[in-house]
Order: structure tokens, then sequence, then C-alpha cells
């Protein structure tokens, strides 16, 4: 356990990290992290610890959601959950690995309609003008922007 508290980010003044940030390789982890800090600190706001985009992280690397909240509750910093990560991960993914499942996740987009019409409702409030937007984490990290002040 770290000898250092770790502070909580606080969700509810500032977004957690982008979705696009790496630890160790694996895309989402960072905002995970700061969603389970926050959740613990309760300061998560509108977001939510093990979400679907969570669940994608949990289920590559076989860890429930509840033990890696449990480390993060004793004071974790990022380098000890991801040392932890890469010790008790039932799935213990090589290098190539998590760069492909990263690379996947980092590339994906709605699936289905109902979820391309979800999609294209929220771009049409958040920002009608941008034709960018076209992954799923180029739509988190606008709600996050839009959410806490910028104009698209």
């Amino acid at each position: 356990m770290s000898s250092v508290p770790i502070s909580s980010p606080d969700l509810t003044q500032r977004p957690p990290r982008s979705p696009r940030l790496r630890l160790g390789g694996f895309v989402i982890l960072p905002r995970l992290l700061d969603k389970g800090r926050a959740k613990l600190a309760g300061k998560n706001g509108e977001y939510i610890f093990n979400s679907g985009l969570d669940k994608r992280f949990f289920a590559f690397v076989k860890v429930e959601a509840e033990a890696l909240l449990a480390q993060l509750a004793e004071g974790k910093g990022d380098g000890d959950i991801l040392a932890w990560i890469t010790q008790n991960a039932a799935h213990k993914p090589a290098d190539w690995e998590i760069a492909q499942w990263s690379a996947l996740q980092e590339a994906r987009s709605a699936t289905t309609v109902k979820a391309r019409e979800h999609y294209a409702k929220e771009l049409a409030t958040l920002a009608p003008h941008r034709a960018d937007i076209a992954t799923g984490f180029d739509f988190l990290e606008l709600d996050d922007y839009v959410s806490f002040g910028g104009k698209p």
C-alpha cells in the first residue's frame, strides 16, 4: 500500500481522465480508476464506476470490479493498482494483446441501430455542427468537455 494518501478526483468539478489515456498500455483504465476513487469519496457526480465502458476492461483482464475498488479504498496509486491487476488478473494478456485490445476500444463506435440513433440524438444536442465525432471515445471526450462548460 502507498504510504502517501491518494487524493480522489472530484468529478462534480472536472471530468475523469480521457478514455484514450493509457496505463500499462490499457485504454479506459485511468478513467476507470478516477471514477472508482471518486465513488469511494462520494464525489463521482454523474459518472458511474463499473459502467459499460469499464466492464469492457474488467471482462478483458478478468478482474472483478469490487476487488479493484477494494484496492483503491486502500489508497493505492495508479502504479500499485497496475501491479495488482498484473498479479491478480485471471487473463494476463501479452503486450501485443493489450495493444490490439486498446486499439479496438479506441476505434469502436455504436454497433446497433438503437445505439447509433441514441448517439446521433445526443450529438445533435451537444454539437450539431461537429461532423468529426465518430467513435465512442470521441463522444465521451466531447460530452466531458461540454458538461464542464466547454464550447463545442
